[in-house]
Order: structure tokens, then sequence, then C-alpha cells
């Protein structure tokens, strides 16, 4: 329990891309005391849960609220609901009227806010509901201090905008870009946000503020070129008025992780400028000078090459493209294709580290060009497709993206299950058991009407050829494992 001495800090959303990662920047501070308010916490890393206070529930949940905020002196507001349906905007707003009188009856003293940069009067749905969601926040000063955050694009392995960026560049040597390249931003590396949020801990200032923050100014074209400057690449962008935001994001969806809805909504977003309007950064945090853009990809990339990276666009709760659905009940789902495998002899903890390397770069154990076209078509009908990839190569974690899959469910040594994501008329699971001398690999499905059950029979007869397949090379490349 925290001492006199010692701050006790709410993190919201700190499941999410950048709540992971503010989280263990602050576990390493032994003055503060974490709390943390998630809706499922079996995606917080046991040594984690250990180490902080965890409330189960959400900012709509007004008893998980008032216990997550007793006795806090700080707290981090990381939320937000882009992908959670039409009404994302006004979830938004309740949230933030519910967490802010919640704060100010518990007694916080700062609350503090990560939104984006922007203008009310021409900024996209998505944007125009982040600064709703602050000027709510910072509606009551004279009871709750709130220091606003503005930041625009974030540059960091795993970010929604770095990973398209890496992509495009990568891919292709030729853009035919649209309009919005020339729109100016003022991108700024996720590291440095932390910097900021961290300082804003000891920040002595009274008083509400609103800080932008962020790098050097330039547009959309300068951030792709720098992108390929550090990676070694030229690249030419061709700018054509043909490309119309539909078209746009359909473009960012085939050649890159995002499914449409989010593709959508950045490029909806990348017509707007997002500049930098205020001084209060260096006038409140004068030590802290944001890394050049190329800085800041080169260290994303490093991050990206030591598979170091902490967390993902992709982590969050929101949405159906990050939603984490409970542990299934196998027994009660419709149909499955089991499969059981002989161990042979190898132990339940190479078998699982294997099962741990699944997808990614990796594959799926054979057959990669029916992966590929379920993948393609998944993308095409709006799906999240199989280039989402991993967060690392050869570690999971629940909650953790593995292609068009998300992991619900990880036991070490003896379960991981996978919920699909792609896009089915149903819902299904890919399971892996280890017991006693046996992997047991089971694709559940659950049928939604007559064309759920029309599509498992039209897809048996690749399940008998990738299902098979898959278990057996999972304990041939077990096999081919040094001895630990």
């Amino acid at each position: 329990m925290p001492t006199t001495a010692t701050r006790r800090i709410l993190i919201t959303g700190a499941t999410g891309y950048i709540g992971r990662r503010l989280k263990d920047r602050l576990l390493q501070r032994a003055d503060l005391q974490l709390r943390l308010l998630v809706r499922d916490p079996n995606r917080l890393r046991p040594e984690v849960r250990q180490r902080v206070e965890v409330v189960q529930g959400d900012s709509f949940d007004a008893t998980a609220l008032q216990k997550a905020l007793q006795q806090v002196d700080m707290a981090f507001y990381l939320i937000h609901s882009m992908g959670s349906g039409p009404d994302y905007a006004a979830r938004d707003r309740r949230s933030a009227e519910q967490f802010r009188d919640a704060c100010i009856a518990a007694g916080v003293a700062r609350l503090i806010y990560l939104g984006g940069l922007g203008r009310m009067e021409n900024a996209s749905e998505h944007l125009r509901s982040r600064l709703e969601t602050g000027a709510i926040l910072s509606a009551r000063p004279e009871t709750l201090q709130t220091l606003w955050f503005r930041a625009g694009v974030i540059l960091g392995a795993g970010s929604a905008s770095f990973e398209i960026i890496h992509h495009l560049t990568q891919k292709l040597p030729v853009m035919l870009t649209p309009r919005w390249v020339t729109t100016r931003t003022q991108a700024i590396a996720v590291e440095d946000v932390l910097t900021y949020l961290e300082a804003a801990i000891d920040l002595p200032a009274a008083g509400n503020w609103q800080i932008d923050i962020g790098s050097e100014p330039t547009d959309f074209r300068g951030l792709m070129q720098a992108a390929a400057a550090s990676l070694g690449l030229k690249r030419w962008l061709i700018p054509v008025p043909l490309l119309s935001p539909k078209l746009s994001s359909y473009w960012l969806m085939l050649f890159t992780p995002v499914p449409y809805s989010i593709a959508a909504a950045l490029v909806e977003g990348l017509k707007s400028e997002t500049l930098v309007e205020n001084d209060h950064a260096k006038q409140l945090f004068p030590t802290i000078v944001p890394r050049t853009l190329p800085q800041a990809f080169q260290l994303a990339l490093q991050e990206l090459e030591s598979d170091a990276v902490l967390s993902r666009w992709c982590d969050s709760s929101a949405g159906e493209v990050c939603d984490l659905s409970p542990p299934a009940d196998p027994k009660a789902l419709v149909y499955r294709d089991c499969r059981q495998f002989a161990l042979a002899g190898l132990t339940p903890a190479r078998v699982f580290s294997q099962l741990c390397q699944l997808g990614g770069a990796a594959g799926w154990g054979g057959y990669d060009p029916l992966w590929s076209l379920r993948g393609m078509i998944d993308k095409l009908m709006g799906g999240v497709g199989l280039n989402r990839g991993r967060r690392v190569p050869a570690q999971l974690r629940v909650g953790d993206a593995v292609d068009f899959w998300k992991v619900v469910d990880l036991r070490p040594n003896k379960r991981l299950l996978l919920l699909a994501q792609m896009k089915l008329p149903g819902k299904g699971w890919l399971e892996f058991v280890i017991d006693d001398d046996w992997l047991i690999q089971t694709a559940h499905f659950f049928p939604k009407g007559l064309g759920g059950r029309l599509y498992w029979y039209l897809v048996m007869p690749f399940h008998a050829l990738v299902f098979e397949r898959m278990g057996r090379r999972l304990l041939a490349q077990a096999a081919k494992m040094p001895a630990s």
C-alpha cells in the first residue's frame, strides 16, 4: 500500500496503445502507486497485476468509477470510443462527463487528458469528438484542474499512423496520392508524448492548461519522405485529384494493416491541419525537446527490429476491430473441426512455444496462398485481413492481434484460444489445448442464420487441408527447436 509520501495515480485506457506504455514507464517510479481501471484484468501481464491495484469496469460504470477514484491524487484519461459504432461521439461525451464528475466527487486534484490537435470549425468527426472530450473534461476549473495535451500524428512502433506510413513506404516505390498529402501537421514521437505525460504528474503549475505538443511542421508528403529516408529508400509521390476519401480509404486498407473503418476515420482526419497553436509546452516543460522526424522514425524502427514493441493501435478494446470476447465455452458452439496430434515425446513447453510463434511472417503452417486469398477477401469486405501481423514474432499475451485473429485466452503450456476477427457469417475461434501427450486443435464456429451454416460446409474442404497441415507442422517445428 502507498505510504503518506506516495501519490496514487489512476490510469484509464491502460491496455491501449499509450496506456500500456505509460503504465510501464510509471511502474519504474517508487514514489507512485498505480491503479488501473480496465475492462478485462486478464489483459494485464501477471507481473503487472502484482504491482498495481486493479479495478474492473469502465467509465460508464458508476460503481467502478467510484471505487477506482477513491483516494486518487491524479487521473489519466486515455479513453476514446472510435470504432465502437456510429454513436461513438455521443459515447465519448457521456464518458467524459461521467468521469469528470466522478473525479470531482472523489476529490481528485488533477486530471490529465491526451487528445488531438486541430480546430473545431474544420475538424473531422473523429477529431471533433476528441476536442469535445477535452472541452468537457476542462469545464469545471474551479473544482478540478485539467491538463489537456493535444498531439497530432504519433510516431512509434505499433501506432496506426506509423504502421500506415511504414507499410506504404516499404511496398510502393511510386505512390499516387490524394490532395491531402499537402495538409500541414506536426507529428511527435510516442516517447516524447510519454515524457510530457509523466512530467505532468510533477508540474507545479495551477489552473487548467491546454498544451499543444509536436515536432517541426511538415505535411504528410514530408512524413512519407522522412520514413523512406529512415529505411534507406527513395520514393516518388505523385498527387492526383481523382482519389476521393473513400478511394483513399480502400487504398490504405489494401496496403496497410488497418481495416476500412479505421482507414476511413484517419483519411477524414488528414484533410484538416493539425498544428501546434500555443507555446505552453515550452513554457511549462522547458527541458523537454521533442525529437526530430528522422529521430522519431529511427526510434520506431529500432523498436521493431529489436522485437520490443510494447503496444499496438489494435490493443484498444473499443470496437469490433479490437474487441475481446470472453474465453469461449466450446460446448456452447455448434460446429467444430477437432484434430488430435500425438506429442511423441515433445514437452508441452516446446509445443506451446511453437504455438506462440504462429502467424505474421512465420505463417500458419503451409498453404500460404490459401491464407493470403482469405486475407485478401477479408480486406475487400472491410475486415482486418492478414497484414495486421503480430506485435513481436515469438511472444503472445492476451489481447494481442495475430493477423486476423485475437488472443482471448492464454494459459502457458496448456491452452491458446484465438478469436476470429475476419468478416464471417457468425463467430469463430481456433483453440489449441495441450493435454497429456496430445495437442488438440479445434476450430469452433457459431453460425448466424442459414448463410453461416452454408459457409461452414463450403469451407470444410479447405479446413481439411490447412488445419491438418498446421497441426503436423507445429509439432515438426517444435521437434527442431534446440533443447532448453
